[in-house]
């Protein structure tokens, strides 16, 4: 029998949503997708309106059923309204990855209230009820939970403090959810550009590489498939750094 994992913030073919999607469709799962083009409008890349059916029609062809819909984590209602649609079109999920996030820099002294409370709502409270949300509906045989989480914290605080607190709720997750055969990691790629790097930025990072080159959304996909497959399911409870070494 097939396994459907829902797979947040998967609104371009280059993010690393996008290429964990294509790593677990070749895996044999099948796929939920969600995406807010409205963050993408307020990003350097822009809404790319084509990215969300040409992914459905490429993870297809490799064989997994996938469904796509658009879900505003900022609103407190919109976990409770994809659930329920999700009961209806998809069945129970085994796998639930948040690669979704709120993420615009400013620093302690320029953040507004409006950008920090956004970053929560998005990084964290959203990502806090789609834990639950997925525990609550979860199989006897269990699942896998895994969130993108970030180091990037100065000139950045309302997207680093709140990957912070949602890498203790993952901690938390994998305690409290382990009776239920849920694990629970969070996975930090370190940085990869899909598009938020200008030139300078991308030189200098790469330059902080060990391997000399950025790591892609694909070096990161298989550490978040292992991590939902069943010889990756005893690993639970651990911030993962997938970097090439760049945090050594």
């Amino acid at each position: 029998m097939r396994k459907s994992a829902l797979i947040t913030g998967v609104g371009r073919t280059v993010g690393i949503g996008a290429a964990i999607a294509r790593a677990l469709a070749a895996d044999g799962w099948d796929l939920v997708l969600t995406y807010w083009q409205e963050y993408d409008a307020r990003m350097p890349w822009g809404v790319q309106p084509e990215d969300v059916g040409r992914l459905t029609a490429e993870l297809e062809a490799a064989g997994a059923k996938v469904s796509a819909m658009p879900a505003d984590l900022a609103d407190p209602g919109a976990v409770d309204a994809l659930m329920a649609r999700l009961s209806t079109e998809a069945g129970p999920l085994q796998g639930l990855v948040l690669s979704h996030c709120e993420s615009v820099d400013s620093s302690i002294l320029d953040t507004s209230l409006e950008s920090f409370d956004r970053h929560f709502a998005v990084n964290t409270r959203a990502s806090w009820q789609l834990v639950a949300a997925f525990a609550r509906q979860i199989p006897d045989d269990g699942g896998a939970i895994v969130a993108l989480t970030s180091d990037h914290t100065v000139q950045n605080l309302p997207y680093g403090a709140s990957k912070g607190a949602l890498d203790r709720i993952i901690m938390a997750a994998a305690r409290e959810l382990g009776p239920l055969g849920i694990s629970s990691n969070a996975l930090n790629p370190g940085p990869v550009d899909t598009g938020w790097m200008n030139p300078v930025l991308r030189a200098e990072l790469t330059a902080m590489q060990p391997t000399g080159r950025l790591g892609t959304p694909a070096d990161v996909a298989g550490t978040a498939a292992f991590l939902l497959s069943p010889a990756g399911r005893w690993v639970s409870g651990q911030l993962i750094k997938a970097d090439g070494g760049f945090s050594a």
